[in-house]
């Protein structure tokens, strides 16, 4: 893949954007918003979407919800290849199930966390892996170490792509030197970047990919850092990055879906409501965000 290039073979790579999604005022869906939204983030430079994350709020999803998003994810990008939904659930036969899905749509991968019913140990995380990986659409780990309890090391993370269950790992422990080691243990194990506020260091040390959060708000900017980050073109990306970081490290906030959303909102894009539990951002955390989101927008993001 080159540094500009959509890679149609590791569809994975490039720059994946964990997508928001747009609630009406009575807090249903608006799936005609997120077509235009999907459409309005690969016109901008970014390469595909990841729907039904957390930053999608997938969990206070109906099962039909969760389906319909991922099937106008696949219709407003253009080619299914370029969606990646997330599939996790609480069990391993639902996440299969939610694969099968995303197959029968089209969709070029998925995003699969471990077990988060409980902290499993590796017997289990490896069986979870398998059990999806047999419907056949490439696997994609997401280490959240965080929400999940379960931490997909290094270690565990090569003997997952050694058992053929993964092809790649979003990672989100926010520890850069983990990446080294992914590499050495596992040197065909395509390293995402999970994170927007470690994206240089990671690029760096030769990840292949982002599935992002800030695009949702400013895609033509971070598709101009990734980019450059990945290329080694830091006469570019550092300057970028220093004039993001303040609000990239919002990604890695507990309240990184309202942060997200009221950035996209300031910036104008359609951010909106969340669905409860979660609470419109109030003081000084909402004094943050707007404060670093208004400074990216006078500085010329986009």
């Amino acid at each position: 893949m080159t540094a500009t290039t959509w890679n149609t073979d590791r569809p994975w790579r490039g720059i994946m954007v964990a997508t928001t999604l747009p609630f009406r005022e009575d807090l249903s869906v608006d799936h005609d918003a997120y077509a235009e939204h999907v459409a309005w983030l690969i016109a901008n430079g970014c390469d595909g979407v990841v729907p039904n994350g957390s930053l999608g709020e997938y969990q206070t999803l109906t099962d039909q919800e969760r389906a319909q998003v991922v099937r106008t994810a696949v219709e407003a990008a253009g080619d299914g290849a370029r969606v990646m939904p997330g599939v996790a659930a609480y069990g391993s036969a639902q996440s299969r199930r939610w694969a099968e899905q995303a197959a029968e749509a089209g969709c070029g991968s998925v995003l699969l966390l471990p077990p988060n019913t409980y902290r499993a140990d590796a017997a289990a995380v490896r069986a979870h892996y398998t059990e999806v990986a047999r419907v056949g659409i490439p696997v994609v780990a997401y280490n959240n170490p965080f929400d999940t309890k379960v931490d997909l090391t290094p270690d565990l993370l090569a003997r997952l792509h050694g058992d053929g269950s993964i092809v790649a790992v979003k990672e989100f422990s926010g520890d850069v030197r983990r990446a080294y080691e992914i590499a050495e243990l596992a040197p065909e194990l395509d390293l995402l970047i999970g994170a927007d506020d470690v994206l240089l260091e990671l690029a760096v040390a030769g990840a292949v990919g982002w599935i992002a959060g800030y695009p949702n708000a400013f895609p033509a900017s971070c598709a101009t850092l990734y980019r450059a980050a990945v290329a080694g073109d830091l006469d570019t990306a550092l300057p970028l990055y220093k004039s993001l970081h303040s609000l990239l490290r919002w990604d890695s906030k507990t309240e990184f879906v309202q942060s997200i959303k009221l950035s996209m909102d300031i910036a104008g894009r359609p951010g909106g409501p969340t669905r409860p539990p979660r609470h419109p951002l109030t003081g000084a955390v909402e004094a943050a965000v707007r404060t670093a989101t208004e400074k990216a927008v006078a500085d010329g993001h986009r």
